[in-house]
């Protein structure tokens, strides 16, 4: 087994505060491929970092706008990430919940070419309503999006960021994940929401085991 091509196959699953083995979780080595390898589910370049650039620690996240417990999470992970001053986040759109999902996310992921994916982001996970296309609309519009520039760039980049999407499910599928949100801290797999203090504690965790 290669652990360049299979990412962290000697790491730990950390759940709540409880931790096995992730490699009896872990694909086989031809499941995956190339998109378990370190650089594609910390490094993909088609993907805004947000947070820290430069932290020491990575916390990427597959998640869904219309899943609650992404929504729940979504404000105590930013608060984490604040305080710490030390973490990159790489949020990873994994549309699951139907069609409107799968159009908010290509319309967050067209906003970075306009450089307000952030923006877009906190708009669309925030939103308490029912999200439909219009829906979608009117909360990037609000969010100081240019709706109109953003629907065009989906448009000319609809094969990007198809490709993108359909890496992320590939990735989140070949860890295991089996809803949203899913978390990748330093090197822990964490299935299902965190609250501040779990986050903490991942974090914590995660360092140690990187200064081993």
């Amino acid at each position: 087994m290669k652990l360049n091509n299979i990412f962290f196959a000697f790491t730990l699953w950390l759940v709540l505060g409880a931790a096995e083995p992730m490699s009896a979780q872990a694909p086989a080595p031809n499941a995956g491929g190339d998109i378990l390898s370190r650089d594609a589910v910390l490094r993909d370049s088609d993907i805004p970092d947000l947070g820290n650039p430069q932290g020491d620690i990575t916390i990427v996240e597959y998640f869904d706008y219309q899943c609650p417990y992404c929504k729940k999470t979504a404000p105590e992970l930013a608060q984490v990430a604040k305080e710490d001053g030390k973490v990159r986040i790489v949020l990873k759109d994994w549309p699951i919940f139907g069609p409107a999902s799968a159009y908010a996310a290509k319309m967050a992921l067209a906003s970075k070419f306009q450089d307000k994916y952030e923006e877009a982001h906190d708009a669309l996970i925030a939103a308490k309503t029912k999200l439909t296309e219009a829906a979608v609309d009117d909360l990037l519009a609000k969010a100081g999006v240019d709706v109109a520039k953003a629907t065009a760039d989906r448009t000319a980049h609809a094969q990007e960021i198809d490709a993108l999407l359909a890496r992320n499910d590939a990735q989140a599928r070949a860890l295991g994940f089996r809803g949203t949100p899913g978390f990748i801290i330093g090197t822990f797999r964490v299935p299902g929401s965190l609250d501040a203090a779990g986050f903490k504690q991942a974090i914590a965790d995660a360092r140690k085991a990187a200064a081993k």
